[in-house]
């Protein structure tokens, strides 16, 4: 990302970017500012070497308040992707596991690859199993990586993949059989903010061949990160996209007033919702999660302190640099629903309910974290 004469002058006599950030509320000495200077004095120098390259995390709240409009996320990756070169990596969570299952299948696309037995890998069993979907039509429902979750996450007593089996059955309700597809594979989300470019234009070279060959006019996402991959890093690599992207809170949020369905909590609840950077900041929703839980009667929604463009990030991003840092981020959104009097968090985005949930298993607050669209469909009349 290249920076005008202006926005430079502006930065260096700033700090709005610092004194926003989680990330250096936390870690001593971490400042987007300074990060620029060291950037502009030598491109090349030691900052393609710092581990503050990779603390970041890309959460948008420095960008969102710039007053001339740096996107910093976009700067720090454009400096990753050069690091890499120089073998300066980031520390990669739960051993690098999601990693490696990006790589994999971006290695097998193009080789046409099988079990042992001789039949591809069903990455879609779930879907058939749990609802009606279809080979080719007018919706697409990608579903990102979470099939990949729960056993990576039973420790944490967490089913990730119920969220997209709920998303398959609001749809269904509605009379929607998406096209879920065996040829989806990972939107590259992790490659691309770690500076993998090239695993990353891999795997969507692959997703927009699967989602033209569907025949698909809109494309629905359970994930934010997926959504917000498609409307901004595909748009910039392939210019329009030939079909409308839409975040399923979104899509909920205007066709259920009309849909006939309705909801009913099963006990009156306090809830709060925790804003996903990539759904909020970057994508500009924020109101269509909250209309979807007040159509459940007999829920009281409260906000937490830090809410929707202000809201704190859940601590981590792209399956790296899991800290003390992190810690002290998802702590701190636990004690802000504390105080807001929420019994229930409820959130949007799979990574967040993860990374709050771990981050309550070390405290004795006794709060559920739990997925909107399950809280729509465990109340659906």
């Amino acid at each position: 990302m290249q920076l005008s004469e202006q926005q430079i002058d502006y930065c260096m006599e700033c700090g709005v970017c610092t004194g926003s950030c989680p990330v250096a509320m936390e870690l001593e000495g971490f400042s987007p500012r300074q990060m620029i200077k060291r950037a502009m004095k030598e491109p090349e120098g030691d900052i393609l070497n710092s581990p503050d390259l990779w603390a970041c995390l890309s959460c948008s709240r420095c960008s969102d308040r710039c007053p001339v409009e740096i996107d910093f996320p976009a700067f720090i990756r454009g400096l990753r992707q050069k690091a890499r070169h120089k073998d300066n990596l980031p520390k990669l969570s739960h051993h690098g596991m999601f990693h490696t299952i990006t790589r994999i299948q971006a290695a097998q696309i193009g080789q046409n690859k099988t079990t042992s037995h001789g039949t591809k890998p069903d990455r879609i069993g779930w879907a058939k199993a749990a609802g009606k979907i279809s080979e080719t039509g007018d919706y697409f429902y990608f579903t990102g990586c979470i099939a990949y979750y729960d056993l990576a996450f039973e420790y944490l007593g967490l089913q990730m993949i119920e969220s997209a089996k709920n998303n398959l059955k609001l749809l269904n309700k509605m009379g929607i059989a998406p096209v879920v597809s065996n040829d989806e594979c990972c939107c590259g989300h992790d490659a691309f903010w770690c500076g993998d470019e090239n695993t990353f234009e891999t795997l969507a070279q692959k997703n927009m061949e699967t989602i033209k060959k569907s025949g698909a006019k809109t494309v629905i996402f359970g994930c934010p990160e997926g959504y917000s991959m498609f409307r901004e890093a595909y748009t910039e690599k392939f210019g329009p996209l030939p079909f409308a992207v839409r975040h399923i809170t979104d899509f909920l949020a205007e066709k259920l007033p009309d849909s006939g369905l309705s909801f009913k909590a099963d006990s009156p609840a306090r809830v709060t919702f925790q804003d996903p950077c990539r759904l909020g900041r970057r994508s500009g929703i924020y109101e269509a999660p909250r209309q979807l839980i007040q159509m459940v009667t007999d829920t009281h929604l409260v906000e937490m302190e830090h809410n929707r463009e202000n809201a704190v990030c859940c601590g981590t991003t792209a399956w790296m640099q899991c800290s003390s840092c992190s810690k002290a981020m998802q702590i701190q959104r636990l004690k802000e629903a504390d105080a807001a009097g929420a019994t229930v968090i409820i959130t949007a985005c799979p990574k967040c309910q993860i990374h709050l949930t771990c981050a309550k298993k070390n405290t004795d607050q006794d709060i559920k974290i739990i997925d909107l669209i399950s809280f729509l469909a465990d109340n659906l009349v």
